[in-house]
């Protein structure tokens, strides 16, 4: 058995049936010329080949009794492909807003706790000829950087699949299920070990406080920042209120160079970019609807603490709140404001860094956490108390190289996360063969589709709104997004064309499953 962090188990405990706690990809696959074969088939056989490569994929929870500790991983060793693997079809004219609308109502759905925590989904139908691959996993199991660690075991980098070494035969007698008493064991070993690594680490604690509180102080009086978020709290927006379990999802692609040039002929980083262009892109939104507060909105940005080296399957992640500025009009004073905000705060995590990953054991705490997760969502206490952010805004490297499945090759990669009760937006931007994909999840009731690709297209103009800004002349690039309210129509500027074509039209239609 393996014990599950602290953080991981938060994961499980604050999932309620308004907020499944997984995260997810939807990617783009196109097949071979002339193929024929039977392609959800084909994937079928290649993940049975690869499954014993991430113990993600064959292994389940075992609860404590009477929920007294953290659950723990165990091995399951009958894993039902036909049940983890699906095929979908999507009806005529399968075009990618159709795609988007199925992938939101499948991202609502919760992962049966009784099985290994993952599905996939292989789509056909798409009018392009494509296939849609969506794969969703429990994030008590897997963090961004620790998926794109398992993306590499099951996908290859050429069309030809590599062959892996075959599974060991299971060891006969090992239990399916753990005993109450094994379990009780386990949990109070578990406790002890933690508690004892929590007191070994009181004093480096405390000298990382001292240090990281004497460099804070000593940055803010050699430089004082007007805009210091210090413990201001964020301002009310629709965003923010308890949400539902439906979701809304849209996706835009925008060419990874273009985006590296741009952060550093302003000064900035790739990271300062995408924030500004998320910044621009809600101001724009929400002042079209006469909504924009007069206060800027705050932005909780998950940072890894995982070190180069490591590829675990499990969380290693805490956040930062960033400034978005959205109260200035003028975008190179916003685009520098995101810029000091984002660095102030990467610096004040760092030095903390050692800590933020430790254990903290609570007694009780799935229905303890689990029951508090509930409260805060039916009572609406997003809404009524201080926040802390408005929107979630996460950027995960990913695979330089394109990766093929099945023979297929990978056109595009885009991530799928997580709103939560007082946030109920995440646009997370994954990094993905020179092309930068944005994946904006959100509650249907917060933002609908139609909204959601509306605010897609403001995140395309905050690019160019950017661009125009540089102080060398940048060539803008093709940008893909979805329509807001009109036929199908390819949004692009000076397209290259090596890079592939997509189509979407805003309409909502009805799918079959086989």
């Amino acid at each position: 058995m393996d014990h599950l962090s602290s953080m991981d188990a938060s994961f499980l405990h604050l999932e309620t049936p308004e907020t499944p706690m997984h995260v997810g990809s939807l990617m783009l696959f196109d097949l071979p010329e002339s193929y024929e074969g039977d392609y959800y088939e084909d994937v079928k056989a290649q993940l049975a080949k690869r499954l014993h490569l991430a113990r993600l994929f064959h292994r389940k929870l075992a609860p404590m009794p009477f929920e007294l500790a953290d659950p723990v991983w165990i091995d399951d060793d009958d894993i039902d492909l036909d049940y983890h693997v699906r095929s979908v079809t999507l009806r005529r004219p399968g075009t990618m807003a159709q795609l988007e609308v199925l992938v939101a109502r499948l991202h609502s759905s919760l992962l049966d706790r009784s099985r290994p925590l993952w599905e996939v989904y292989v789509i056909d139908g798409l009018a392009n000829g494509q296939i849609a691959y969506y794969s969703k996993a429990h994030h008590s199991g897997v963090d961004g950087k620790a998926g794109i660690e398992i993306a590499k075991v099951f996908y290859d980098v050429t069309p030809q699949a590599r062959e892996v070494r075959p599974p060991r035969p299971a060891r006969p007698g090992n239990a399916y299920q753990l005993g109450v008493a094994e379990l009780l064991q386990a949990a109070i070993a578990n406790s002890a070990a933690q508690y004892v690594k929590l007191g070994k680490m009181l004093p480096q604690t405390a000298k990382a406080l001292g240090c990281t509180a004497l460099q804070f102080i000593s940055a803010r009086r050699k430089a004082p920042r007007e805009r210091s978020l210090g413990l201001k709290v964020a301002p009310k927006t629709i965003f923010n209120a308890s949400i539902t379990n439906q979701r809304s999802f849209g996706s835009v692609s925008v060419p990874l160079a273009e985006l590296k040039t741009l952060g550093k002929q302003m000064g900035g980083t790739l990271n300062d970019v995408v924030m500004a262009m998320c910044s621009g892109a809600l101001r724009e939104f929400l002042k079209e609807r006469d909504l924009l507060p007069q206060k800027s909105l705050i932005a909780m940005v998950p940072v890894s603490l995982r070190e180069p080296d490591d590829s675990s399957n499990n969380n290693q992640v805490s956040a930062i709140r960033v400034d978005l500025a959205t109260d200035l009009a003028d975008p190179a004073q916003r685009f520098q404001a995101i810029r000091e905000s984002s660095a102030a705060s990467k610096d004040l995590i760092g030095g903390l860094k050692s800590m933020l990953g430790a254990d903290l054991p609570i007694a009780g705490s799935p229905w303890l956490m689990t029951g508090l997760a509930s409260l805060y969502g039916r009572s609406n206490l997003g809404r009524r108390l201080p926040l802390l952010a408005n929107v979630a805004i996460s950027n995960v490297p990913g695979p330089a190289v394109p990766l093929y499945m099945a023979g297929a090759r990978m056109a595009h990669y885009y991530p799928v996360s997580i709103p939560y009760h007082g946030v109920g937006l995440n646009i997370t931007v994954q990094s993905y063969a020179g092309e930068m994909e944005f994946g904006i999840t959100a509650c249907r009731r917060v933002l609908s589709q139609l909204e959601v690709h509306e605010l897609a297209q403001h995140l395309l103009a905050a690019l160019r709104e950017l661009q125009r800004l540089a102080p060398v002349a940048v060539q803008e690039t093709k940008v893909v997004a979805v329509p807001v309210a009109t036929p199908a129509v390819r949004r692009r500027v000076a397209a290259p064309k090596a890079l592939p074509k997509r189509t979407r039209i805003p309409a909502t239609t009805t799918h079959r499953t086989h």
